[in-house]
């Protein structure tokens, strides 16, 4: 049943956000990652790249070929595919289980370098990214349908996207970043009344945030 302010009552009674609908895997996704705080540099690296791989589809049709592209990329370590070569991205544009565009393969194997440079530098890209993390005053006072459907960007995202461009990544534009933002955890996105966001609240509320090396 659908609200009027962006929340289902989905078929086990429970309120959510509006976007997963009644589909089993969306809902696991929206209940289970969604927002929850992430500090594993795999996964961090995995979920940039395939917001980058989303850029004019749907997130959906991403997530059902999340296990194709992690078998593709080498689970996304990204110390093994900052060494793919010309025959790494042919393999991979006749691999009808991903997404077979050509540039954002090629940028994903580049950003595996530079995110191997953000290591070196910061001592994790959960470090990194999580120094940017969006403070009190940069959210909005209420999450509710309007403002979450009107902000596909933020400051923070904004910032974000323009200071990984100087540092050579690409297919990371404010839109992207933010979608990874929400994933991530950096910011809290359920709309207020979904039955995930006070978990989600209590999860950031007992995180531990990464520091950057040697600060």
């Amino acid at each position: 049943m659908a609200h009027e302010n962006g929340l289902i009552t989905s078929a086990d009674g429970r309120i959510r956000c509006f976007w997963p609908g009644e589909l089993p895997d969306y809902l696991a996704y929206h209940d289970a990652e969604w927002g929850r705080p992430v500090t594993d540099d795999i996964r961090l690296f995995e979920k940039i790249c395939l917001e980058g791989f989303q850029s004019g589809l749907s997130w959906l049709t991403i997530l059902r070929k999340r296990e194709n592209f992690r078998a593709a990329f080498a689970g996304f370590d990204f110390h093994k595919v900052a060494r793919f070569d010309e025959d790494d991205i042919a393999r991979l544009l006749e691999d009808k289980g991903i997404v077979r565009h050509r540039g954002k393969i090629v940028s994903t194997i580049n950003n595996a370098g530079r995110a191997i440079e953000m290591v070196e530098e910061f001592g994790s890209l959960a470090a990194y990214f999580w120094s940017h993390e969006p403070g009190p005053d940069e959210r909005p006072a209420r999450m509710d349908y309007d403002t979450l459907r009107a902000n596909p960007t933020s400051a923070a995202s904004v910032r974000v996207s323009k200071d990984l461009k100087k540092r050579g990544w690409s297919f990371v534009g404010p839109t992207t970043v933010y979608a990874f933002m929400q994933a991530m955890g950096l910011v809290n996105d359920h709309l207020e009344g979904c039955c995930c966001r006070g978990e989600v609240e209590a999860l950031r509320a007992r995180f531990e945030r990464p520091r950057v090396a040697g600060a």
